[in-house]
């Protein structure tokens, strides 16, 4: 039997003995690109004082970054399935480290916000292919459970990493090294990458479907910035619901054309597979949660309890340790005997429960017996969720199609942390400043009532996030029905080869 579209044989080739230690490489690149959305959070402040700044566009140095990281993903994903991988995976790693010098070296606030933009857009074409870098490498299910809970592990708690690195750069060094700190890293990476990966040589005589990366490509652009200026400007703004309204005509469109495209940028059959559809959507809810989580849970360490930038990022820890047990300790070693859904529910349901607790918060409340059993469960939640999708979401998938099906999960991931801060954000404003106009009747109060006002809506937005996450669970348990590696079955179907 041979591969339809290449000629090659179809045989499995003897597992490479150093791929364990190429494990190390992708972790590293997708631990720096996951950890780049957060690690300049806490170093925003002074890095919007030394550049002067303003309160409404100070945004963009984070949204500059997740709207070309979400917008281009299945961009990068189909030319790491048409250029090649690991020559994929290198270009990313050298663009990123290149765009994180800039970055760091900004002069202006256009610089940096440049800078960040071109930070995403690396990041959408390493992003893909470390996954299906992954992806090909480790095709045994024993082996597949545990590289992929090490790869869930640095996914769900790449995003904690990056507030505590960001803050003990930003105290002991300066802002700009919340950037700089990407281009040794990316040095080794790109080292180990050369030295140790290996990929077949992509596909020659492929061309890219470039309406479908127009169509595609823009329309998740357009939504991603609509829920970006959504917190701002308010949901009703016509700049907002005309992005919305593009977004969604664009996509539509794109799902059409892909109908019809003779090589098209997202094969339809990927997504139409109840497994894979039931992962990206899980994906999506989940990420809506979490973001919402480190969003608040920042701003409530700062801000209301006064932690120093270090001490925020080292309350972190704990959730960043659950993540990490959950998804190599617990969810690694199930997954070859029970489905997924099996894993996928009860940590939804986990991560929510960390959530209502959350919602008890008040001025005073104190970390350890309050705040800190909460991180856990939602951090144990989290590692008992990501392994299992991104391991059932990539299996089965024809080797030309890996990029594109690993940057689809990486975009719901993406387009989940968009949603889950712009709405939230703008659900916790509208509270507090509901809160604040019913309760401050005298001007003395003021000191008592913004406070409270403000963890008011913390925990409102916190309600919602909560119902998020067992949406998430409900998702995952009616859609996600793979059986076990073990008992015989592929994490998810098969996928059959296009035609033509």
């Amino acid at each position: 039997m041979s591969d339809t579209r290449t000629g090659e044989p179809a045989a499995t080739p003897e597992p490479d003995p150093r791929r364990w230690w190429g494990l190390v490489v992708i972790a590293l690149a997708q631990l720096m690109v996951v950890l780049d959305a957060t690690i300049v959070n806490i170093a925003l402040p002074s890095a919007q004082r030394a550049l002067g700044m303003s309160d409404g566009n100070r945004q963009w140095v984070i949204t500059a970054y997740t709207l070309a990281f979400g917008g281009l993903l299945l961009l990068g994903g189909r030319i790491a399935d048409l250029v090649g991988r690991k020559r994929t995976f290198v270009i990313g790693l050298i663009g990123f480290a290149a765009a994180s010098a800039l970055g760091g070296a900004a002069t202006n606030s256009a610089m940096l916000f440049g800078a960040r933009a071109l930070q995403g857009v690396f990041a959408a074409v390493l992003a893909p292919s470390a996954l299906s870098l992954l992806t090909t490498t480790f095709t045994d299910p024993r082996e597949r459970g545990k590289a992929f809970g090490i790869y869930g592990a640095l996914a769900g708690s790449g995003s904690a990493i990056g507030f505590i690195v960001g803050g003990v750069l930003t105290e002991y060094l300066n802002w700009r090294w919340c950037l700089y700190v990407n281009v040794p890293i990316a040095v080794i990476a790109v080292v180990g990458a050369l030295s140790l990966l290996h990929d077949r040589p992509g596909h020659a005589g492929a061309r890219l479907d470039v309406p479908g990366v127009l169509l595609g490509c823009g329309g998740l652009v357009a939504l991603v910035y609509g829920f970006s200026e959504a917190q701002p400007r308010g949901w009703s703004d016509p700049l907002v619901l005309g992005l919305f309204a593009a977004g969604v005509v664009l996509l539509a469109t794109f799902v059409w054309w892909q109908t019809r495209a003779p090589m098209p940028l997202l094969p339809l059959h990927i997504i139409r597979d109840r497994n894979r559809a039931g992962c990206f959507l899980t994906m999506m809810l989940a990420v809506i949660g979490m973001f919402g989580l480190f969003l608040f849970m920042t701003y409530y360490l700062q801000v209301i309890l006064g932690y120093s930038p270090v001490k925020t990022g080292l309350a972190f820890l704990p959730l960043t340790a659950a993540i990490v047990i959950g998804s190599t300790q617990i969810s690694a070693r199930l997954l070859n005997h029970v489905g997924p859904r099996m894993l996928m529910v009860p940590g939804m349901l986990l991560a929510s429960g960390g959530m209502v607790i959350l919602t008890q918060l008040t001025v005073h409340s104190e970390y350890a017996s309050e705040i800190l059993p909460a991180l856990i469960l939602m951090g144990l939640g989290m590692g008992l969720t990501f392994m299992p999708v991104f391991s059932t979401a990539t299996a089965g998938v024809a080797p030309q199609d890996s990029g594109v099906t690993s940057a689809t999960v990486n975009t719901s991931q993406q387009v989940g942390g968009s949603i889950g801060t712009a709405l939230l954000n703008t659900i916790a404003t509208t509270s507090s400043a509901n809160y604040i106009a019913a309760h401050l009747t005298n001007p003395s109060q003021r000191a008592r009532v913004i406070p409270e006002g403000v963890v008011h809506g913390y925990t409102t937005a916190i309600w919602i996030a909560a119902g998020v996450m067992l949406l998430a669970g409900l998702v995952a348990g009616l859609l996600v029905n793979a059986k076990a590696p073990k008992h015989g079955a592929h994490t998810g179907s098969p996928v059959p080869e296009p035609v033509g």
